[in-house]
């Protein structure tokens, strides 16, 4: 039996994916005022323009979603998972989490 993807991932897991080069996609379901002001690099999918994106992903991709603190992404990862994206994982404290303890360059907001 195949091991259950974990629902979230630590922004200390996240930093060592991206140290790695592991291969997965950063989405970021914030609004683009919020985006402009903060970004880790993510690709901006507002939350309420996810549904006419989900075609865009792969399967089999990674997908790591975030947002300021990990609610809307949380929402966001729930319906990816229901549609055909097993591996959709949540940003634990989302943008906020990362400023306070990987990069503190990113603002706070």
């Amino acid at each position: 039996m195949a091991l259950a993807i974990p629902f979230e991932i630590s922004v200390q897991e996240l930093k060592e994916w991206m140290d790695s080069g592991k291969d997965f996609v950063l989405i970021d379901v914030r609004e683009p005022n919020e985006f402009a002001t903060a970004n880790i690099g993510g690709k901006l999918i507002p939350l309420n323009t996810l549904p006419e994106h989900l075609a865009e992903f792969d399967p089999e991709a990674e997908l790591v979603v975030h947002c300021k603190m990990g609610g809307r992404s949380g929402m966001a990862v729930e319906f990816m998972r229901r549609n055909g994206l097993p591996k959709a994982r949540n940003l634990r404290g989302g943008i906020i989490a990362w400023s306070k303890e990987i990069d503190p360059k990113v603002p706070l907001y």
